[in-house]
C-alpha cells in the first residue's frame, strides 16, 4: 500500500513524493481578503498545453473505462488559469508539446493512481528552457493525495530566477503550498540580484499575504537542500482549516491563493521571462552547473524513488525518461 513520504521536493517534476498529513487544529473559517476576488473557472480536466499554436489546449484523451479520471479540484482551476496566463504572454517562445500520449496521461494497473505530464520547450533564441506542468491523484487508505505543479525553467541566456508552484493536498481540509522564484545565484554574494528580483518586485509582500492567514503555518521541508535552494521570499506554508473546513479551504485556494499566485507569475513574466544577461564563459558555465545540480538531485533523490512505487515499471520508466529529457539530465 502507498504511504505518504515525509519529504517535499523542490521541483514540480518530482511532485510524486508524498507530504505528511498535518495534525488537525481548530481555526475559524476564512473570510475573503479585502480587495481579493475569488477565481472561478469552468470545471473540466486540467490543462494540457499541446497542439500547433501556442494558445491551443489539447483535449484530454478518453480515460480507461476501469479508471475514473482525477476529480476536479480548486487547485487545478488555479493551475489552469496560471498556465493560460503564461502561454498568453510567452506565445511563440514556447514550442508545441512533443510529450507522447501515453505520458501526457498515465495511470497504474491497480486503478488507484492517475497522472498527467506536459512539457513545452522554449523556441530557438528564447530565454525559456521549458515549461513543465504535472498533476497526480493517488488514492490511499485514508483518502487521497493530490499534487498540482507548474515549473518554468530559463536557460543560460539569462540568470533570472525560475518560476515554481506546487500545491499538495493530503486531506480535504489542508494543503501545502510552495510558490517561489527560484534564485540561480547565491543571494548573499550577489546583493544586486536580491534587490533586482526580490526587493524591487516586492515579492515579500506576496509571501506575507499568504502567511498572515490565520489558517496558515510555516512548512519546513525536512530536506536542507530544498530549504537552501528556495528564496527568502518563498511561500512555504501548510494551510489547515481543521475538521469540517472543506469549504473554507476551497475559498482560500480559489481566492487569496489564486490571487497571490497570479501576481507572482506576473512578476516573473514582467521581470524574468524576457530577461537577457551578459555573462562571460566562466559565469555561464557556473550557472549551467548550478542548474544541472538542482535538476540531477531532484530526479535522483525523489523521482526515481517515487514513481516506481505507484506505477507499473513500464509507465514510470516512460514518464521518468520524458522528464529527464526536459531537464537535460542523462539516465543512470
Amino acid at each position: 500500500m502507498l504511504r505518504p513520504e515525509h519529504c517535499l521536493r523542490l521541483l514540480p517534476a518530482t511532485a510524486l513524493a508524498f507530504v505528511p498529513a498535518s495534525a488537525p487544529f481548530s481555526c475559524p473559517l476564512s473570510r475573503s481578503h479585502r480587495g481579493t476576488t475569488r477565481l472561478r473557472l469552468p470545471h473540466g480536466s486540467g490543462p494540457q498545453l499541446r497542439g500547433k499554436p501556442s494558445s491551443t489546449l489539447r483535449a484530454p484523451a478518453m480515460p480507461d473505462a476501469a479508471v475514473a479520471p482525477a476529480p476536479e479540484m480548486p487547485q487545478r482551476e488555479v493551475a489552469r488559469a496560471l498556465a493560460e496566463q503564461a502561454v498568453a504572454r510567452l506565445g511563440p517562445r514556447l514550442l508545441p508539446s512533443a510529450v507522447p500520449d501515453d505520458v501526457a496521461e498515465f495511470r497504474n494497473g491497480a486503478g488507484n493512481a492517475v497522472g498527467s505530464l506536459d512539457v513545452r520547450r522554449g523556441a530557438p533564441g528564447s530565454s525559456i528552457d521549458f515549461m513543465l506542468q504535472s498533476s497526480l491523484h493517488c488514492k490511499v487508505p485514508n483518502g487521497a493525495i493530490d499534487i498540482t505543479s507548474i515549473l518554468i525553467f530559463l536557460n543560460t541566456a539569462t540568470d533570472a530566477p525560475h518560476f515554481l508552484l506546487e500545491l499538495i493536498q493530503g486531506r480535504p481540509t489542508s494543503i501545502v503550498v510552495v510558490l517561489d522564484l527560484l534564485p540561480r545565484k547565491d543571494l548573499a554574494l550577489h546583493p544586486d540580484y536580491l534587490q533586482k528580483y526580490y526587493e524591487n518586485t516586492r515579492m515579500d509582500e506576496q509571501r506575507a499575504n499568504i502567511e498572515e492567514l490565520p489558517q496558515a503555518r510555516p512548512y519546513r521541508s525536512p530536506s536542507l537542500f530544498v530549504r537552501s535552494a528556495c528564496s527568502p521570499t518563498a511561500v512555504m506554508v501548510t494551510i489547515d482549516c481543521g475538521q469540517g473546513g472543506d469549504a473554507a479551504l476551497e475559498d482560500i485556494v480559489s481566492g487569496r491563493l489564486a490571487t497571490v499566485a497570479k501576481e507572482v507569475l506576473q512578476i516573473w513574466l514582467d521581470c524574468c521571462a524576457e530577461s537577457m544577461t551578459a555573462m562571460d564563459d566562466t559565469e555561464r558555465d557556473f550557472l549551467l552547473k548550478r542548474d544541472q545540480i538542482v535538476r540531477s538531485k531532484t530526479i535522483e533523490v525523489d523521482l526515481t524513488a517515487s514513481l516506481p512505487r505507484m506505477f507499473d515499471p513500464d509507465v514510470s520508466s516512460r514518464v521518468i525518461s520524458e522528464i529527464r529529457k526536459a531537464f537535460g539530465v542523462e539516465g543512470p
